[in-house]
C-alpha cells in the first residue's frame, strides 16, 4: 500500500471500531462524509483492499507499448545511432523511422535500460560574461575552423564556417583537408550567394585573416600622413573590396558562439554523414548545403531588429574573380611574367613589355591574366612540360596545381 492508502486504512478502521466519528474521519482524510460511509461499507464487504484504488494494479493507458520500447532500444544499438546525443536521436527516429514519443519519455526509456547520452555534463571551470548579440542579421559574422574526424575515418579534416552573431544562423560551411584560405573563401561564397555582404567579420588572428597577427596593425599618425596602409592578406583584400570590417578576437571566449557551434556539429554532423553514407570531401560539401538549411530552421533565433545588415552583392562583381588569389605583375619581354620564380607566358600579342597584369589564381579555373579588362590564358614557359602536365593531370598544369596548393590549400597551422 501507498502512504495515502495506509492512512485510509487506519482512519476507516478507527471509524468502524467506533473510535472515530464519520465527520472526524472525513476531516482527517480530506474527504466527504458520504465518501467515508462508502469506504466503511466497502471495507466490511472486501476488507482492507477497499482502501486500494481500483486502477492500482492496472497498467496505465498512457504507458509506452512494450513493442515500441523494444524497437527504440534496437535502434539505439545500431552503431551510427548509438553515437548521437539523446536530442538528436529523438529527431532521427522521428524523421527516419516515424517513431513519435516525447523527449522525456525517450530519456526515461534509455536511462532505465542503462544508456547514457554521449554529451557529457562538464562543470564550468570559470564563468565568462556573455556578450550581447548584435541586434540585426548580417551585422557581424563569426569565423573559425575546426579540425576533427568529421567523416569517421580516423583522419582529421578542417570544417570552415561563418555564423551570424545576431541569429546563430550558419551562413557557410566548407570542409577541407586542413584549415586554409580556400575553405574560408568557399564558405564566404555561400554567404555572398545566399545572404549578401555582411557588415563585419569577427575571427581569430590567423595569418589567413591578418598579416603579422601577433603585432598591432595600427599605424602612427605620421605613417598615415605619409600615405602608408596596413598590409592585408589575400582574404583581407577581398573583404576591403566588399567594404567588410575585419575585427580581431583575442581569445576563444570572445567568439564563443562559433566555438560552441563546433561542439554541436561534432555531435550531430558525424552521425549525419554516416547515415547518408558520405565518405569523401566532395560528397560532404554537397551535403552541407542542405544541412545548413535544416540546422538554421532548428537552431536559429529571431534577431532583436527585423532589418538586415546584409547588402546584396553588386551585379558587376564576378564571384570567380572576386574569390581568387591576386598577383600584380608587369609584362616582360616575350609576354612573360614570373610567379614565385616560375616563368609563365601570357598568350597575347597586343600589349608591350611593362604593361600591368593582374594574375588571378583559383582552384576551379587555375591561372588567368587580366589585362585592360580582358582575360588571357597563362601557360608555363616550357611548352613541352606544359603539354605533359596537362595530359597527366587532365585539367591543370602541375605548376599551377602547386601554386594552388601553396596559396589556397596550405595548412594555416603549419604556416
Amino acid at each position: 500500500m501507498s502512504k495515502r492508502e495506509l492512512e485510509k486504512h487506519h482512519f476507516i478502521r478507527q471509524a468502524l471500531d467506533g473510535k472515530m466519528s464519520v465527520a472526524q474521519a472525513a476531516e482527517a482524510l480530506g474527504l466527504s462524509g458520504r465518501r467515508i460511509k462508502q469506504l466503511k461499507k466497502a471495507f466490511r464487504e472486501s476488507g482492507p483492499e477497499a482502501c486500494i484504488h481500483g486502477n492500482a494494479r492496472r497498467p496505465s493507458p498512457k504507458r509506452t507499448r512494450p513493442e515500441l520500447v523494444a524497437r527504440i532500444l534496437a535502434l539505439r544499438q545500431e552503431e551510427t545511432l548509438a553515437q548521437s546525443n539523446f536530442t538528436h536521436f529523438h529527431e532521427l527516429i522521428r524523421e527516419r523511422h516515424g517513431i513519435s514519443v516525447s523527449l522525456s519519455t525517450l530519456r526515461r526509456i534509455l536511462n532505465s535500460n542503462g544508456y547514457q547520452s554521449p554529451m557529457k555534463k562538464r562543470p564550468r571551470k570559470s564563468l565568462h560574461k556573455t556578450r550581447e548579440r548584435k541586434p540585426a542579421l548580417g551585422m557581424m559574422l563569426q569565423a573559425d575552423a575546426s579540425s576533427f574526424d568529421w567523416l569517421g575515418t580516423g583522419q582529421n579534416f578542417a570544417l570552415h564556417g561563418f555564423i551570424d552573431d545576431a541569429t546563430g544562423s550558419l551562413t557557410g560551411l566548407y570542409l577541407c583537408q586542413n584549415e586554409c584560405l580556400l575553405g574560408y573563401l568557399e564558405a564566404m561564397r555561400q554567404t555572398l550567394t545566399d545572404y549578401g555582404i555582411p557588415q563585419s567579420t569577427y575571427s581569430d588572428r590567423s595569418s589567413i585573416f591578418f598579416v603579422n597577427p601577433k603585432q598591432e596593425d595600427s599605424l602612427s599618425i605620421q605613417e598615415q600622413l605619409e600615405g602608408r596602409e596596413v598590409s592585408l592578406t589575400q582574404f583581407g583584400h577581398i573583404m576591403r573590396r566588399l567594404g567588410v570590417d575585419m575585427i580581431k578576437a583575442y581569445s576563444p571566449q570572445a567568439k564563443g558562439r562559433i566555438e560552441r557551434l563546433w561542439g554541436t556539429l561534432q555531435s550531430r554532423l558525424v552521425v549525419e554523414f554516416r547515415l547518408h553514407h558520405i565518405k569523401t570531401l566532395k560528397e560532404a560539401n554537397a551535403f552541407l548545403l542542405t544541412f545548413i538549411r535544416r540546422f538554421n530552421e532548428q537552431f536559429a533565433v529571431a534577431p532583436a531588429a527585423a532589418c538586415s545588415a546584409f547588402v546584396p552583392l553588386p551585379h558587376t562583381e564576378n564571384l570567380e574573380n572576386l574569390l581568387s588569389v591576386v598577383f600584380q605583375r608587369k609584362l616582360c619581354s616575350g609576354s612573360t611574367i614570373s610567379i614565385k620564380n616560375i616563368r609563365f607566358r601570357i598568350e597575347q600579342n597586343k600589349f608591350p613589355s611593362g604593361t600591368p597584369v593582374t594574375v588571378l589564381l583559383s582552384e576551379k579555373q587555375g591561372l588567368r591574366a587580366l589585362i585592360s579588362g580582358a582575360f588571357y590564358p597563362i601557360v608555363p614557359l616550357d611548352p613541352v612540360t606544359h603539354a605533359a602536365d596537362v595530359v597527366r593531370t587532365g585539367q591543370l598544369p602541375r605548376v599551377t596545381i602547386d601554386l594552388i596548393q601553396r596559396f589556397l590549400l596550405k595548412d594555416n597551422k603549419a604556416a
